[in-house]
């Protein structure tokens, strides 16, 4: 992160908003957290779908993660978890009575409806939404679009209480927060796109990669599992988001690596200002998205970008979404040129991933300089990264005036979230737990806590 006295000449362009700097918007698991299986291609989801999972653990691990980075200097903001069960998605369906009637009948229908209505999968915040900051955009203002995460009914139930999240907490006159595409148009968010600039005030070029097309049948689609980025849905966002074709590059994610259990392309790729850290194959034609993405940085900035390329022999696919290397995240604080990377103690715990970061970080060609593995394994065993757990947003001074001042981490609301975590959130929990009115009354009581310490308007409405 620059300082004001560290602005280069691409901070005066028309459109940049003065200083900026990165907020990190964190997802905290849910009381409900469970391991239901429900994400098919998330290879680390379905291994573990029906095994007793840990709620208090998820979020308390979760919470460290973010205390080190507001510690490190990083903009820290939370998204609350969103309230459930979500019954209106069972009434919707036919289902009537009292609250525990209601999903004891579905139940009994259908175990799987329980699944998605309890689903605390909104934790990973880097399928809220896609962003472009206003040094991007052609109107000056930075645009937020909500993801339908259509591909799975389970997260398709989240982009309303987004939308009425970030509309009601973080929108002024100068972010525009865009409702969910329509489901036509499937989209993932931020999981599948990389912005990349020199400082977190310079405009950027923006990658959005998508799975298949709606439209163009010739596009190759993966065979084992489904492609969850349309190249519509990039291209509608890119539009709204008011991005000019010079600062966008779309890439089409390799199929087979898809059906590697490669369900977004974050699991596979990830950047941070200048640099990007991409596998051998990760796009199906890997040279022309860098050249691409190098000949229009260059062209914008003067500067070439800086690239690593991880070989197939180097490290396998497997490993790469075993242990979640690409979901790492790569932040910078304080130096662009000295940048951290937060990876997932399940790096560190397999040798030959742990040999290539101690590789890494040891390369002058590279920003990487230091590691820190975090233990996240209630949030990897369901299949999400450090990287999955934040929504990166890019905002000046002056856009983050209107903000909601409640929302941002301090070691006050650090205390308060652990205090709610540690009194609501059940150690373990299986499904069959959650079919209890003592536990429906827990979870109320929980959810007026959060909304209470954070002042958030109609959190349960």
């Amino acid at each position: 992160m620059v300082n004001d006295n560290e602005k280069n000449k691409h901070n005066a362009v028309p459109g940049a908003s003065g200083f900026a700097r990165e907020v990190n918007f964190e997802g905290l698991p849910g009381p409900t957290h469970l391991f239901s299986g429900l994400s098919k291609g998330n290879i680390a989801s379905t291994s573990h779908g029906g095994k007793v999972s840990q709620p208090r653990a998820a979020a308390l691990q979760c919470l460290e993660k973010i205390k080190f980075l507001s510690s490190l200097g990083s903009t820290e903001a939370i998204i609350l978890p969103q309230v459930r069960p979500d019954l209106s998605y069972l009434k919707a369906k036919g289902f009537t009575g009292s609250d525990l009637e209601i999903l004891k009948a579905a139940y009994d229908k259908d175990p799987g409806l329980l699944k998605i209505v309890f689903s605390s999968a909104f934790m990973w915040t880097a399928n809220a939404a896609m962003v472009s900051p206003s040094s991007d955009c052609s109107d000056n203002k930075c645009h937020l679009t909500v993801a339908n995460l259509a591909a799975n009914p389970h997260r398709a139930i989240e982009a309303k209480f987004t939308y009425d999240y970030l509309s009601k907490n973080l929108a002024n006159e100068n972010i525009i927060i865009d409702p969910a595409l329509g489901s036509e148009l499937m989209d993932e968010g931020a999981a599948n796109h990389t912005r990349f600039s020199l400082d977190y005030s310079s405009p950027g070029i923006e990658l959005f990669v998508y799975g298949y097309s709606k439209n163009d049948q010739s596009i190759e689609r993966p065979v084992k599992f489904p492609a969850r980025q349309s190249l519509e849905s990039c291209e509608k966002i890119i539009s709204s988001h008011k991005l000019s074709k010079e600062r966008v590059v779309l890439a089409h994610q390799n199929p087979k690596v898809i059906d590697a259990g490669v369900f977004h392309n974050d699991v596979i790729s990830t950047g941070n200002l200048n640099y990007f850290i991409y596998h051998q194959e990760s796009f199906t034609s890997s040279e022309s998205v860098i050249n691409e993405l190098n000949e229009k940085f260059k062209t914008l900035t003067d500067e070439n970008m800086i690239f690593t390329e991880v070989k197939t022999l180097e490290l396998s696919l497997e490993d790469a979404v075993g242990s979640y290397l690409f979901n790492s995240q790569i932040v910078s604080p304080k130096d662009p040129k000295h940048m951290i990377l937060i990876a997932p103690i399940e790096c560190e715990e397999n040798p030959r991933v742990k040999t290539y970061i101690e590789k890494l970080i040891s390369d002058e060609n590279n920003p990487l300089k230091e590691v820190k593995f975090f233990n996240l394994k209630e949030s990897m065993k369901n299949g999400g990264g450090p990287a999955c757990l934040r929504l990166r947003v890019i905002l000046s001074e002056e856009e983050l005036k209107g903000a909601n001042s409640k929302i941002f981490y301090s070691e006050e609301l650090h205390n308060n979230l652990k205090n709610i975590i540690n009194k609501y959130y059940p150690k373990s929990l299986t499904m069959t737990d959650l079919l209890n009115q003592e536990m429906l009354d827990n979870l109320n009581e929980c959810y007026e806590a959060f909304n209470e310490i954070l002042k958030v308007p109609s959190l349960l409405d």
